[in-house]
């Protein structure tokens, strides 16, 4: 067994240590709540691991800095909230079209605008599928427990290293500022994914190069040797800019299919208590906790409930969606929201079942006593 320590940790602090664990060496950010203490602890424990922390001066240059670090070879990240999460987006654009890894961790709060600073929401869902222009594709995680925070962040730098992309970590202020007892494993019992680098000489390496039976490109660091051109612009193998049409629907068409195309290796969930379940609730992040108590009350009344908790939030897990979908009566979507997540769960499992939702957007915490009141037919 390998070793490991125990921990009281709060989600914040198991971020930053799942990141670091990863093999982060860089991050920028810009304060703001409830995130702040990614940033505070970043500052205090990456100097002495040899990486480098940044304070920006907004948003827009955190991610900048972000996507130029990881160009230059560091495993990089920043975290923010809702308001900052908008100014990211152009960045977040920026850095699919470029295929640079980074990781961005927003700890959601209630909005719009300024919204509420301190309270729990998942507002922030849609726009991260959606929220930068243009077609694309985009891995968001959502983690549940803080233990799950460190694990999901980890993997978080995974998929970018492997996938050469953005990934976004989605949060809840509640599991962000909430402190769990966690076991964190030592050394090499954590699994690396570190990206692909060119093995051809300087003069032969194109950087958007695909090779044969690999979707994604190798990536030379600035500073290694290798002239290359990085641009947010449509481009073809050299990375240089071009109007060409028929480039342009090869190169959107693979950064869409590179993600597309490996769902079974990047979506991830649980199942809880769904083997004869006839209908089902669909939660995620720290309203899938309350759902699990609500489960086990409706349980001891006889009722066969269970959870599908997606921990992928994107790309959704279609296949395992529409199979519960065929063997269940109903599924309810709980969110706090008025309904993101609901939109494209009815979009594939409206199409086998019922699919209806309960939301909340004043900034509490669904309680097990609403969803069971829900669930008996006293909210619609």
């Amino acid at each position: 067994m390998p070793e490991k320590i125990i921990k009281l940790m709060q989600g914040n602090e198991a971020c930053v240590e799942g990141a670091i664990a990863a093999g982060m060496n860089f991050y920028a950010g810009y304060p703001i709540t409830p995130s702040t203490e990614i940033a505070e602890l970043s500052a205090a424990k990456l100097p002495r691991k040899g990486g480098k922390f940044i304070q920006m001066e907004d948003e827009i240059a955190s991610i900048s800095a972000t996507i130029g670090a990881s160009l230059a070879g560091k495993k990089s990240m920043t975290a923010t909230s809702g308001p900052g999460f908008s100014l990211k987006q152009e960045g977040i654009g920026y850095a699919i079209i470029s295929e640079v890894p980074c990781v961005i961790v927003n700890v959601q709060r209630g909005g719009p605008s300024t919204g509420l600073p301190t309270s729990p929401a998942q507002g922030d869902i849609m726009q991260a599928r959606w929220g930068t222009h243009g077609d694309h594709s985009i891995i968001a995680l959502y983690p549940s427990t803080v233990k799950e925070i460190y694990d999901t962040t980890i993997r978080a730098f995974n998929l970018a290293e492997k996938y050469r992309t953005p990934v976004i970590l989605l949060m809840d202020e509640v599991i962000a500022h909430m402190r769990e007892k966690i076991e964190i494993p030592i050394g090499e019992a954590v699994e690396i994914y570190n990206r692909k680098k060119p093995t051809s000489r300087e003069k032969d390496y194109l950087p958007y190069e695909v090779k044969e039976g690999d979707i994604v490109p190798e990536m030379a660091s600035f500073g290694e040797g290798y002239r290359f051109h990085v641009t947010g612009l449509v481009h073809g193998e050299t990375g240089f800019p071009t109007n060409n049409n028929v480039i342009a629907e090869k190169l959107i068409t693979r950064l869409v299919k590179k993600i597309e195309d490996n769902v079974d290796d990047i979506v991830t969930y649980e199942e809880y208590r769904l083997e004869d379940a006839d209908e089902v609730i669909i939660a995620y992040g720290a309203t899938a906790r309350p759902v699990k108590s609500a489960i086990d009350l409706l349980r001891e009344e006889g009722r066969k409930i269970g959870m599908f908790r997606p921990i992928t939030i994107w790309p959704i897990a279609e296949k395992q969606i529409n199979n519960v979908a065929k063997r269940v009566n109903r599924i309810s979507v709980i969110e706090m929201n008025m309904g993101q997540y609901f939109l494209d769960i009815d979009r594939n499992a409206g199409k086998y079942t019922k699919v209806d939702k309960y939301g909340r957007v004043d900034g509490e915490l669904i309680t097990p006593e609403e969803i069971i009141s829900f669930i008996k037919g006293g909210r619609d």
